[in-house]
């Protein structure tokens, strides 16, 4: 058995955050989201948050619960329906202070946290409204080209939820897809991290020694993991399972006007996770969503 222990439930997991911090959330749009997670919080008082997301239905539904403060974005999705519909909802009544990134600009704020640097330069966004609207400065290199560049801020991080297949209790971790594209980056940039996976083991290296490469970051970046098989429902999680389009269809069709979010979050956050995956056939009815074809 191992010396070091990071397991918690994910109760646990969000006993650790506090209202008013800024929580970035993992995953890209309906891939891969620490939804088991998200709705822990939507069952919690947490409120006044800062969310920083490559947005899917996490974003849309902690908007529509009025738990988000200020939203930093790169775009909010569920990618069969383009435009996450209780953000947009949240986003055109003023509910919500905003910062809109392009996708590069996102990702450089994040690896400015990361490496410990107070901004990166970057040629992306030169030329649009996003400087502006953002408050976003210039610097100017300081070699003989002379050129100006967009000096795009760390996106700092108090904590963040990833999801993931496997972890062990040391904080290792494995994800499997073909898209984890930036979750290193947000574990990196995050003061503390918390973990969700399908499936939880004792040592990596005794149990799936074969995919090691799937390993994302190191274990020192994790604070904690939590087994949550299913826990990405209603996004897709390949190659374990798809996403639920039916789901999400109808968590779209209820935010048209007039849009009772109290009435959607009795059948998409429930009780607790065990009342809410008995609705979509549990843990064995979600393995079975089949997986995308692109």
């Amino acid at each position: 058995m191992p010396t070091i222990d990071k397991t918690m439930d994910a109760a646990a997991v969000i006993s650790r955050l506090r209202s008013g911090m800024t929580l970035g959330i993992g995953g890209w749009g309906p891939r891969r989201k620490p939804m088991a997670l998200v709705r822990e919080i939507l069952r919690s008082d947490l409120k006044d948050l800062t969310v920083v997301s490559y947005g899917g239905p996490d974003v849309g539904m902690l908007c529509a619960a009025g738990k988000v403060k200020k939203l930093i974005f790169a775009f909010v999705s569920l990618d069969e329906i383009p435009l996450e519909p209780w953000f947009r909802k949240s986003r055109e009544a003023g509910a919500i202070e905003v910062l809109e990134l392009d996708e590069g600009m996102f990702q450089w704020g994040l690896k400015a946290a990361a490496y410990s640097v107070p901004f990166l330069p970057t040629r992306v966004g030169l030329g649009t409204d996003l400087l502006e609207l953002g408050g976003l400065e210039t610097v100017t290199s300081p070699y003989g080209d002379g050129e100006v560049l967009v000096a795009m801020p760390a996106l700092k991080l108090d904590a963040v939820l990833i999801h993931v297949h496997r972890a062990d209790r040391r904080g290792n971790v494995q994800a499997l897809g073909p898209d984890t594209y930036y979750d290193e980056w947000f574990a990196k940039a995050a003061d503390e991290c918390f973990v969700s996976c399908e499936e939880l083991v004792d040592a990596m290296e005794a149990s799936y020694p074969q995919d090691v490469r799937a390993n994302l970051f190191e274990r020192c970046f994790v604070t904690g993991v939590a087994e949550t098989p299913g826990g990405a429902h209603p996004t897709t999680m390949p190659p374990a399972y798809g996403w639920d389009m039916g789901w999400l269809k109808k968590y779209a069709a209820a935010a048209k006007d007039p849009g009772d979010w109290s009435a959607v979050a009795e059948w998409a956050v429930g009780a607790s996770e065990a009342d809410y995956l008995a609705t979509v056939g549990g843990p064995k009815g979600v393995a079975a969503l089949p997986l995308p074809v692109f």
